[in-house]
């Protein structure tokens, strides 16, 4: 295996390092875990880690990542994917790589897996590409590899493994325990999810992966230790977030779920539980940043931030926003119950950034009470509002029996957060439309049914702002995908709307509902035009395409 004199020289100095570091959290922190085995210690560590303060947004990872997933002494990127040289503060060549594929969870970007940075890391584009959806597992060597950086593979499973997937995503040696660690922090925190694909994971509250993932994991967990590069990092991500990995903490904890200890109660052996009782605010800890990354000039953000304590007195916390800025931002309680922040959950104490101006600003929270006080950093950037141009959509490719890949042209010259892939389905009179989020100029596409045929278009988003939609592609599994640029009139459902989407002007649009009845008419439509209804089934007509189109809002 090639392995370079940097990564050598800092896996030597981690692994020195790790013989007399361990990772350090709050006094009782996990004091709630005493005692308790399966299930019910399973759920104990949810209910201790699920709630977290999101940073700032998906885009701004790279400004993260630059305190979680550097060498600090170069400054090149710990990247756990690739062994090529990038340096920060540069992003250019890498990805923000969900660890535990967000697909599994449908991809929403509403669930807190989407920006947790217990599982983001940042990979290489190709490796990032090549890992695409599938499990971690062993790859069998004597059949085709179809990636290998040195780092790094993707290939077929060994006999057992894979879960039903085609392929397996293998880490290097160093990373196995890191990656391990990683999944059994996500199907704890998120033990409640549905999961869309099952490959390691069952629809379960516990144990939650599949025995073969436990038989995977474990080998992994135990054959590469914590290394103070994990250390580092949960330190890093706690700063952030206010939650950890503890099974970065607390190794141990696997084994009483999933391994040798499995039905046996916890017992943490050097824990120390406060025996006084004294007041603590456990969060936020002090020297942490609230980033509301960047705002457009008349919009506002609301960011989260968990309020949580042991043992204070009852009465209040006392929330006061104060120095330069103070008026682009706000609190929205200037008191917390006492009796909410002791709760399990904690308080979730909302704070807005509104910019009035352009620039970067700052300013300052602080929590008061009788634990003392503790100080949170705002920061905020605000920015025009962005001009974004029409993309075009290209034709898929890859077509399979049950996936394809939808493109389309990067944005010209516009910096961008993300795009957005409108997908629509036609299954007989039944239109399904959904939308997915892409970081790169394509996307796999999964659930391709054989009796379907659908549509993509896609749209650049930037700031909470979307550029015009683009043309609409149809596929169908003829192999052929129908790049259609000039199509007249393509009518989109969704919740309580439907979209326009017209290659030329339409005049005269009739709308009627299912009985035939007129409801609606406009004169004139123009590219990307949307029209609130309520639920029901509506015919469309217009001067220009007089055949009437069907849409179902549901």
């Amino acid at each position: 295996m090639k392995i370079s004199l940097l990564r050598v020289a800092g896996l030597v100095a981690m692994l020195f390092a790790s013989a007399f570091s361990f990772a350090e959290a709050p006094a009782s922190y996990y004091s709630s875990l005493n005692g308790k085995k399966d299930a019910e210690l399973k759920t104990a560590i949810y209910n201790i880690i699920h709630n977290f303060t999101r940073i700032s947004s998906y885009q701004d990872l790279p400004k993260y990542f630059q305190t979680t997933d550097v060498y600090p002494e170069s400054r090149r990127w710990w990247d756990m994917y690739s062994d090529i040289p990038l340096y920060a503060p540069s992003f250019s060549g890498l990805n923000r790589e969900h660890s535990f594929p967000k697909s599994w969870w449908g991809g929403s970007t509403d669930v807190g897996a989407y920006v947790d940075l217990n599982h983001l890391y940042p990979s290489e584009m190709k490796a990032n590409t090549a890992k695409s959806n599938f499990p971690l597992g062993t790859v069998d060597m004597s059949s085709n590899v179809s990636f290998d950086n040195g780092i790094c593979k993707v290939g077929y499973p060994v006999n057992g493994q894979g879960g039903g997937a085609q392929k397996v995503f293998e880490p290097d040696d160093e990373y196995k325990g890191d990656f391990a660690r990683t999944y059994f922090y996500m199907v704890t925190c998120y033990q409640n999810l549905t999961w869309k694909y099952t490959y390691m994971v069952s629809q379960s509250l516990y144990p939650t992966l599949n025995q073969w993932s436990v038989d995977l994991l474990m080998k992994w967990h135990r054959e590469d230790p914590v290394s103070q590069k994990e250390i580092d990092r949960n330190e890093a991500v706690f700063g952030f977030q206010n939650n950890r990995n503890p099974f970065i903490d607390r190794p141990e904890l696997a084994e009483y779920l999933w391994g040798s200890k499995k039905g046996e109660a916890y017992t943490p052996g050097e824990i120390v539980v406060p025996p006084t009782g004294d007041p603590e605010l456990i969060a936020p800890q002090p020297g942490m940043t609230l980033d509301f990354g960047q705002v457009a000039l008349g919009k506002s953000y609301t960011a989260r931030l968990l309020v949580s304590g042991k043992f204070l007195p009852a009465g209040y916390v006392s929330v006061t926003v104060y120095t330069e800025n103070k008026d682009m931002f706000s609190s929205a309680s200037s008191q917390i119950p006492v009796a909410q922040v002791n709760s399990e959950d904690g308080y979730w104490l909302e704070v807005t950034y509104k910019p009035t101006a352009l620039g970067t600003h700052i300013s300052r929270l602080l929590l008061s009470g009788d634990f003392g006080s503790v100080g949170v950093a705002l920061r905020g950037e605000c920015l025009p509002v962005p001009e974004l141009s029409a993309l075009t959509a290209t034709a898929a490719t890859d077509i399979e029996a049950d996936r394809y890949v939808a493109n389309w042209n990067a944005a010209p010259e516009e910096v961008i957060d993300y795009y957005m892939v409108t997908r629509t389905r036609y299954t007989g009179s039944q239109v399904v439309t959904e939308e997915l989020p892409a970081e790169d100029n394509f996307l796999e596409i999964v659930g391709f049914d054989q009796s379907d045929s659908e549509s993509y278009s896609v749209q650049s988003v930037r700031l909470g702002y979307r550029s015009p939609m683009s043309n609409v592609v149809f596929v169908d599994h003829s192999g052929v995908a129908d790049v259609v640029v000039e199509q007249p009139l393509v009518v989109q459902a969704f919740p309580g709307f439907i979209r326009f989407i017209c290659s030329q002007p339409q005049t005269n649009c009739r709308i009627y509902d299912i009985s035939g009845r007129q409801i609606y008419v406009i004169d004139e439509i123009y590219q990307n035009y949307d029209l609130e209804l309520p639920l029901g089934i509506y015919l469309i007509t217009t001067d220009e395409h007089p055949t009437p189109v069907r849409v179902y809002i549901r």
